[in-house]
């Protein structure tokens, strides 16, 4: 007979590993959302800006970032956390947050670091940043997700 997890919590839930990844992955995304919003911690925080190029301010030092950037990063991690409640969404927001940060590696690649077109704006530490979590995120989607759909689907 086939288990009844669908996904649900519970004290068996064989989703948790997966579910648990995308809370952790959002709660990042929202704390540094926070941070990017803090002087000291953003460096340069004067010269925080709307959006584009324009903005000099750095997360840590390294990472560019604008009001919209950081905006961002709190809608990002916001989404993690609602999606985290199930199986299915948290494989989504892994797997699909993953392609969207690497369509934003390949985007901050081909885009100059002074064009108008750079409206988030991103820097080379952004873009190989974008890589890792792109690459990250989907690798714990799929790898988590067909974890839990073994589990739940075993006889």
């Amino acid at each position: 007979m086939a288990s009844t997890n669908h996904g649900t919590i519970g004290d068996h839930d064989t989703t948790k590993p997966l579910r648990t990844a995308a809370m952790v992955v959002g709660a990042v995304f929202l704390l540094v959302g926070v941070l990017g919003f803090i002087p000291g911690v953003t460096t340069e925080y004067d010269t925080l800006v709307f959006a584009g190029h324009e903005s000099e301010a750095l997360l840590l030092g390294v990472f560019q970032v604008s009001i919209l950037h950081n905006i961002v990063h709190l809608l990002f991690g916001l989404a993690g956390l609602a999606l985290a409640r199930t199986a299915s969404g948290a494989r989504t927001y892994l797997v699909g947050g993953g392609v969207v940060y690497l369509v934003l590696w390949v985007y901050g690649l081909l885009v100059s670091e002074r064009s108008s077109a750079n409206f988030v704006p991103v820097n080379t530490a952004d873009d190989w940043l974008h890589f890792v979590l792109g690459v990250g995120m989907i690798a714990l989607g799929v790898v988590l997700g067909k974890r839990a759909a073994d589990t739940t689907t075993r006889v």
